[in-house]
């Protein structure tokens, strides 16, 4: 990570220090911004009403030479409800351009896949918490420090992603967020996997033009994001270690226009290395995974989305053989309906938006309205909701049904 970012750095000061010798193209933006997020339902856990509450200021720069960039954005932000100041590197990164290939060295956000708040095959780091509290969605990516690199031959193009430090998912924190324990009490450690060579993420995605359609494929070595717990002992355990078990990806989408819409089908297979045979209950079991989407213009500025989720969970009967005796079983089969309804008034300048999820095979939800009106060219502000709810106190949503929350963001953008 050193090496990465000691070349970010140089590189910022030398094309910063010397514009003039170098001439180079200079651009420079940024935002300020208030973010507030007020429990509806109940307090959280440590006692207060606020799940976020906080300035942020950005600041992007963008410095050019010939066949080289350098791009940098970087918040700077007061937290209220931990009373704490901070400042957090978003991107910061280094392109060469080539007629016929390109890199990217440093921090940045990847996206891969073609699902709508539904990865399968983007397989980067996600904040979760970000979302369910009410952020601007462009905060539920996270940045990985890294390189990627793009090839370009007739045929078909490339991209290449290495990841040497491994970036795990950012799920709700527990003072802030009500959420379902199966073990509560018992303390947790967690390990992440250590950098080194055998730890080395890559991911490599094709795509081409196939027949009108926009395809790709997809290969991904590295680890889940999401923790598992492994209990010091099965039967009467006193302490978590919270692992991050190796997994493999493989996976290919298709998006065209068609039906008068866009239609989207992606799939992918999570091969989990360390049980593969399904008998570990405490690791996850390889899963299939597939998604269908279709979004249309049903009339001037209104647009629909639906997606169709489904995860099938292999070996399942050793999964069943195997788990112990009061920890909530996992369903064999999983699926999600989301139906994303958006509305333009006001000559574009205000959003009335709906995005929801479902699960039949859960029995739980997660709607998100909102409206967002851009009071001028450079002022815009949004009040929407989080409302969670469901059955088994085990399941996604519904253990976050004390959760429910509106917010306000409010953004000024220079």
């Amino acid at each position: 990570m050193k090496i990465v970012w000691q070349i970010v750095f140089g590189a910022a000061l030398l094309f910063v220090w010397f514009p003039y010798a170098w001439a180079l193209d200079l651009s420079f933006q940024g935002f300020l911004q208030g973010n507030y997020t007020a429990d509806t339902a109940a307090s959280n856990p440590d006692g207060g009403d606020f799940k976020w509450a906080e300035e942020r200021a950005q600041l992007q720069l963008d410095v050019a030479k010939d066949y080289v960039q350098l791009h940098l954005k970087t918040d700077a932000f007061y937290d209220h409800v931990d009373t704490d100041a901070d400042v957090e590197l978003r991107e910061g990164y280094l392109d060469y351009v080539a007629p016929s290939w390109d890199v990217r060295a440093g921090r940045q956000i990847i996206t891969w896949g073609v699902g709508d708040l539904v990865f399968i095959n983007d397989v980067f780091p996600k904040d979760y918490e970000a979302f369910f509290s009410g952020r601007p969605l462009e905060y539920l990516k996270k940045g990985v420090d890294g390189v990627k690199a793009g090839l370009y031959p007739d045929f078909a193009s490339f991209e290449i992603v290495v990841i040497p430090f491994f970036e795990p998912n950012n799920f709700p924190d527990p003072a802030r967020f009500h959420l379902f324990d199966p073990i509560p009490g018992i303390d947790r450690k967690e390990e992440e996997p250590a950098t080194s060579l055998d730890n080395v993420e890559v991911a490599v995605r094709a795509y081409r033009n196939l027949a009108g359609f926009d395809a790709s494929l997809y290969s991904y070595r590295g680890f889940f994001r999401q923790p598992s717990a492994l209990p010091d002992d099965s039967s009467a355990p006193t302490r978590l270690t919270l692992l991050y078990p190796e997994l493999s990806v493989y996976g290919a989408s298709l998006q065209r226009n068609a039906l008068d819409g866009l239609v989207s089908l992606e799939a992918g297979y999570y091969d989990s290395r360390e049980d593969r045979d399904g008998a570990d209950p405490m690791l996850p079991n390889s899963q299939t995974r597939f998604l269908a989407g279709y979004q249309r213009q049903l009339w001037e500025d209104c647009t629909l989305g639906l997606q169709y989720y489904v995860e099938y969970m292999n070996d399942y009967s050793e999964y069943e053989r195997n788990v112990p005796p009061g920890f909530p079983r996992e369903k064999e089969w999983r699926d999600l309906v989301t139906v994303r309804l958006t509305q333009l008034l006001r000559h574009q300048t205000l959003a009335l938006s709906w995005f929801s999820f479902w699960s039949q095979a859960d029995n739980d939800y997660l709607l998100n309205p909102e409206v967002k009106y851009n009071l001028t060219d450079h002022l815009w502000a949004a009040v929407g909701g989080m409302i969670f709810g469901g059955e088994e106190e085990s399941t996604q949503f519904a253990q976050l049904d004390e959760n429910d929350n509106v917010y306000l963001q409010m953004r000024y953008s220079f």
